[in-house]
């Protein structure tokens, strides 16, 4: 019996990269971080938060939500060439608007004083979220940073992310707008887990108490269920940070608000990768479709 022919080098190269294209992509864990209202830190945990991500290993990519008032590039002192404006307008990919920051967080920027990227269309918001699934780079994390209230854009990036992150405060105004955004997010479009952070706090104990006081009334009123994330301390190196333009988790990565990103990025990575699709518009279907039929 003869030995087979030895398959040449180039003809194996070929079969390897016929066989990486037919690999199914992994399934990427997506957060929405999101607020009732302005003013409670809710880019400040979302870029924090991500970059804490990525310095425990994992590929993370942060978008900017916020469409038309975009605000992360300015948090980490970046200069973007393109952004989700230049994508929607057929102008760019996604992957020409991605900005590698420290760690090897990859940023997509929004812009900024735009009035018509706050004001799209149900279907120019689907468009971005599936703009994504065309975004074939390595990837652990999506952590969407939306804007602050119940627009459009804030429910439809929530709907379709996997985790809904809600940043709250001690001020009693910020309880009260959480209150709403979840009990739109619940009602109006199926949302029945929310992980509850609570900002700025003088200790845990008022962190606990914020908590609380958010989940009895959403409890007894709507048919969600709230977890209770983590805490980050009001901190005056997180202050400086943000005037420096860094995160703080690069900047002073021993300071009280450091570390709570750290602890908080252990717990978000817990929540695991999705299993598979939920039915509706979400991120990375494709992948999760993948997951599902392997």
């Amino acid at each position: 019996m003869s030995n087979p022919t030895p398959m040449s080098s180039t003809a194996f190269e070929d079969q390897a990269s016929g066989l990486r294209r037919l690999r199914p992509l992994r399934p990427v864990q997506v957060m929405a971080v999101s607020s009732g209202k302005g003013g409670v830190g809710k880019t400040s945990v979302s870029v924090n938060l991500s970059m804490a991500m990525a310095m425990a290993g994992k590929k993370v990519v942060l978008l900017d939500g916020d469409l038309g008032l975009a605000n992360v590039d300015v948090m980490l002192g970046l200069q973007p060439s393109y952004n989700m404006a230049n994508v929607l307008a057929g102008e760019c990919t996604l992957d020409d608007t991605l900005i590698e920051t420290a760690h090897g967080l990859c940023v997509v920027p929004a812009s900024s004083g735009k009035r018509h990227m706050a004001e799209l269309t149900s279907m120019q918001h689907a468009g971005i979220v599936q703009a994504f699934s065309d975004l074939r780079r390595p990837l652990d994390v999506l952590v969407v940073d939306t804007a602050a209230g119940i627009a459009d854009s804030v429910i439809t990036l929530s709907q379709a992310s996997q985790q809904v992150i809600v940043v709250v405060t001690q001020d009693p105004s910020s309880i009260t707008d959480a209150y709403a955004l979840i009990k739109v997010l619940n009602r109006g479009h199926g949302v029945q887990r929310v992980q509850v952070l609570a900002n700025m706090v003088a200790n845990e104990a008022e962190a606990q108490e914020i908590f609380e006081s958010l989940r009895r009334v959403a409890e007894r009123f709507l048919d969600v269920t709230l977890s209770y994330l983590g805490s980050v301390p009001q901190d005056e190196w997180l202050r400086r940070a943000v005037r420096r333009q860094r995160a703080v988790v690069d900047a002073y990565p021993n300071c009280p608000a450091s570390a709570a990103f750290h602890s908080l990025a252990k717990k978000a990575l817990a929540f695991g990768s999705p299993q598979g699709a939920r039915g509706h518009l979400e991120f990375f279907v494709e992948r999760l479709v993948q997951r599902t039929a392997g």
